[in-house]
């Protein structure tokens, strides 16, 4: 079973603060991270997040060209990435109603000791449930390639070459077996040449 760390989880800090940089940092699980990319602007983070995916990303707001909320809700509309915003006291039930329902977690300033490391560790785990979900539709998608193609060569062998669908299936079978191959790659093989 892979964790957090075999994926190389990827962060990007979207602040203006040095100060809130400084206590990110600090508060990272750091072994979780392959890379932890600091941007200053709305505009910068939106430009770098064109450029790769990160696995979270954590707004501090309000920032330079934008309050953050925006920024957020632009990334949770268009991305995989967990999404943490921390915003000051005064905002933050108006920001908790308006992005809440988006999945989007929001996190009060002042910072309450600790709570940048836990939260950052339940959006890991969120993450990582997501990535196995993603795997389990790869895999269940890829299955059913193979079924699709496999059925449509044992339709053409049936209707080719006259013999019964189990016949069929243990040809497929057998010839995977000889030759150290996928189903799959037989079926195609069989597909191209009664074509």
């Amino acid at each position: 079973m892979a964790n957090s760390v075999d994926r190389h989880n990827s962060i990007l800090i979207v602040s203006g603060s040095e100060q809130f940089d400084a206590v990110v940092r600090n508060s990272l699980p750091q072994k979780d991270f392959a890379a932890i990319d600091f941007r200053k602007t709305a505009s910068s983070g939106r430009r770098t997040l064109l450029e790769r995916y990160y696995d979270i990303v954590l707004i501090n707001a309000p920032l330079q060209d934008e309050i953050g909320y925006d920024l957020a809700m632009d990334i949770a509309e268009h991305g995989n990435a967990s999404i943490l915003i921390a915003v000051p006291s005064e905002i933050y039930e108006d920001v908790l109603e308006y992005v809440t329902d988006h999945g989007i977690l929001v996190i009060s300033k002042p910072l309450a000791h600790g709570i940048v490391n836990k939260s950052i560790r339940f959006l890991l785990a969120a993450q990582d449930r997501i990535h196995k979900l993603e795997c389990r539709i790869r895999s269940a998608e890829e299955k059913l390639e193979e079924t699709r193609i496999v059925d449509k060569a044992k339709f053409m062998l049936v209707e080719q070459k006259h013999i019964s669908e189990d016949e069929a299936h243990r040809f497929i079978g057998k010839q995977a077996m000889n030759h150290g191959v996928s189903r799959k790659r037989i079926a195609q093989r069989i597909i191209d040449e009664l074509e």
